[in-house]
Protein backbone atom coordinates (compact mmCIF):
# COMPACT_ATOMS: atom_id res chain seq x y z
CA UNK A 1 0.00 0.00 0.00
CA UNK A 2 1.62 3.22 -0.99
CA UNK A 3 1.67 5.51 2.70
CA UNK A 4 1.97 8.91 0.46
CA UNK A 5 -1.84 8.07 -1.08
CA UNK A 6 -2.71 6.87 2.49
CA UNK A 7 -1.39 10.11 3.78
CA UNK A 8 -2.89 12.81 0.92
CA UNK A 9 -6.21 11.12 2.20
CA UNK A 10 -5.56 11.83 5.30
CA UNK A 11 -4.62 15.65 4.19
CA UNK A 12 -7.98 15.69 1.85
CA UNK A 13 -9.77 15.69 5.81
CA UNK A 14 -7.97 18.27 7.30
CA UNK A 15 -8.65 20.46 3.77
CA UNK A 16 -12.38 19.67 3.98
CA UNK A 17 -12.53 20.54 7.88
CA UNK A 18 -10.14 24.08 7.43
CA UNK A 19 -12.14 24.79 3.77
CA UNK A 20 -15.44 24.72 5.87
CA UNK A 21 -14.38 27.77 8.52
CA UNK A 22 -12.41 29.60 5.74
CA UNK A 23 -15.76 29.51 3.61
CA UNK A 24 -17.73 30.61 6.63
CA UNK A 25 -15.43 33.29 7.19
CA UNK A 26 -15.70 34.32 3.33
CA UNK A 27 -19.39 34.50 3.65
CA UNK A 28 -19.45 36.75 6.62
CA UNK A 29 -16.95 39.05 5.01
CA UNK A 30 -18.95 39.36 1.94
CA UNK A 31 -22.21 39.33 3.51
CA UNK A 32 -23.23 37.05 1.12
CA UNK A 33 -23.07 33.15 0.86
CA UNK A 34 -23.65 32.36 -3.20
CA UNK A 35 -20.37 34.71 -3.34
CA UNK A 36 -18.50 33.32 -1.27
CA UNK A 37 -19.23 30.39 -3.13
CA UNK A 38 -18.58 31.75 -6.28
CA UNK A 39 -15.21 33.57 -5.11
CA UNK A 40 -14.34 30.04 -3.30
CA UNK A 41 -15.13 27.62 -6.75
CA UNK A 42 -12.98 30.97 -8.74
CA UNK A 43 -9.89 30.53 -6.61
CA UNK A 44 -10.02 27.13 -7.17
CA UNK A 45 -10.86 26.91 -11.03
CA UNK A 46 -7.85 29.70 -11.05
CA UNK A 47 -4.95 27.12 -9.11
CA UNK A 48 -6.21 24.03 -11.33
CA UNK A 49 -5.55 26.03 -14.48
CA UNK A 50 -2.12 26.66 -13.25
CA UNK A 51 -1.58 23.10 -12.18
CA UNK A 52 -2.64 21.72 -15.58
CA UNK A 53 -0.51 24.22 -17.34
CA UNK A 54 2.22 23.11 -15.24
CA UNK A 55 1.52 19.67 -15.05
CA UNK A 56 -0.49 17.78 -17.78
CA UNK A 57 1.24 15.21 -19.70
CA UNK A 58 -1.55 14.45 -21.63
CA UNK A 59 -3.30 15.65 -25.25
CA UNK A 60 -6.49 17.86 -24.71
CA UNK A 61 -9.46 15.90 -26.07
CA UNK A 62 -11.19 17.25 -29.04
CA UNK A 63 -14.72 19.25 -29.04
CA UNK A 64 -15.88 15.99 -30.94
CA UNK A 65 -14.22 13.65 -28.03
CA UNK A 66 -16.33 16.31 -25.52
CA UNK A 67 -19.27 16.18 -27.28
CA UNK A 68 -19.54 12.24 -27.25
CA UNK A 69 -19.16 12.05 -23.37
CA UNK A 70 -22.79 11.17 -21.28
CA UNK A 71 -24.05 14.59 -19.66
CA UNK A 72 -23.90 12.71 -16.42
CA UNK A 73 -20.37 12.63 -16.33
CA UNK A 74 -19.92 16.53 -15.98
CA UNK A 75 -22.31 16.98 -13.29
CA UNK A 76 -18.92 16.13 -10.28
CA UNK A 77 -19.31 19.52 -10.39
CA UNK A 78 -22.74 20.09 -8.92
CA UNK A 79 -21.88 18.08 -6.00
CA UNK A 80 -18.89 20.18 -5.26
CA UNK A 81 -20.88 23.56 -5.71
CA UNK A 82 -23.29 21.70 -3.73
CA UNK A 83 -21.22 20.79 -0.61
CA UNK A 84 -19.39 24.18 -0.51
CA UNK A 85 -23.26 26.03 -0.76
CA UNK A 86 -24.26 23.98 2.28
CA UNK A 87 -20.98 24.12 4.37
CA UNK A 88 -21.24 28.36 4.18
CA UNK A 89 -24.91 27.65 5.23
CA UNK A 90 -25.03 25.36 7.88
CA UNK A 91 -21.47 24.89 9.31
CA UNK A 92 -22.00 28.23 11.48
CA UNK A 93 -25.17 26.50 13.06
CA UNK A 94 -24.17 23.17 13.55
CA UNK A 95 -20.78 23.40 14.15
CA UNK A 96 -17.57 22.51 12.78
CA UNK A 97 -17.06 18.55 14.19
CA UNK A 98 -20.86 18.14 13.82
CA UNK A 99 -20.46 19.29 10.16
CA UNK A 100 -17.46 17.38 9.35
CA UNK A 101 -18.99 14.00 10.79
CA UNK A 102 -21.64 14.32 9.30
CA UNK A 103 -20.55 14.57 5.88
CA UNK A 104 -17.99 11.98 6.88
CA UNK A 105 -20.83 9.47 7.68
CA UNK A 106 -22.94 9.98 4.32
CA UNK A 107 -19.81 9.75 1.87
CA UNK A 108 -18.93 6.13 4.20
CA UNK A 109 -22.61 5.20 3.57
CA UNK A 110 -22.58 6.59 0.30
CA UNK A 111 -19.09 4.95 -0.89
CA UNK A 112 -19.95 1.19 1.18
CA UNK A 113 -23.40 0.96 -1.23
CA UNK A 114 -21.45 2.08 -4.36
CA UNK A 115 -18.58 -0.20 -3.81
CA UNK A 116 -21.21 -3.17 -2.34
CA UNK A 117 -23.28 -2.82 -6.17
CA UNK A 118 -20.04 -1.49 -8.28
CA UNK A 119 -21.96 1.68 -9.09
CA UNK A 120 -19.97 4.31 -11.37
CA UNK A 121 -17.65 2.53 -12.72
CA UNK A 122 -16.59 0.91 -9.24
CA UNK A 123 -15.08 -2.70 -8.84
CA UNK A 124 -17.86 -4.87 -6.38
CA UNK A 125 -16.40 -4.91 -2.87
CA UNK A 126 -19.50 -6.47 -1.40
CA UNK A 127 -20.37 -5.37 2.28
CA UNK A 128 -19.24 -7.49 4.46
CA UNK A 129 -19.51 -7.59 8.88
CA UNK A 130 -16.51 -5.91 9.61
CA UNK A 131 -17.69 -3.50 7.67
CA UNK A 132 -21.23 -3.21 8.92
CA UNK A 133 -19.59 -2.43 11.78
CA UNK A 134 -16.67 -0.11 10.82
CA UNK A 135 -20.34 1.87 9.34
CA UNK A 136 -22.24 1.46 12.66
CA UNK A 137 -19.49 2.33 14.66
CA UNK A 138 -19.15 5.92 12.16
CA UNK A 139 -22.76 6.70 12.99
CA UNK A 140 -22.17 5.73 16.72
CA UNK A 141 -19.84 8.42 16.63
CA UNK A 142 -21.51 10.79 14.56
CA UNK A 143 -24.58 10.66 17.00
CA UNK A 144 -22.51 11.17 19.54
CA UNK A 145 -20.58 14.36 18.20
CA UNK A 146 -23.37 15.53 17.45
CA UNK A 147 -25.63 15.18 20.36
CA UNK A 148 -22.75 16.18 23.02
Amino acid sequence: MNYFYLLLAFLIGVATAVQGGVNSQLRLSLGNPILAAIFSFGVGFFILLIAFAVFNQNEVPSLQTIRQISWWKFIGGLFGAFYVLTVIFVVRDIGQGALVCLAVAGQLIAAVVIDHYGLLGFAVNHLTLPRLLGVVLLIIGAVLIVKY
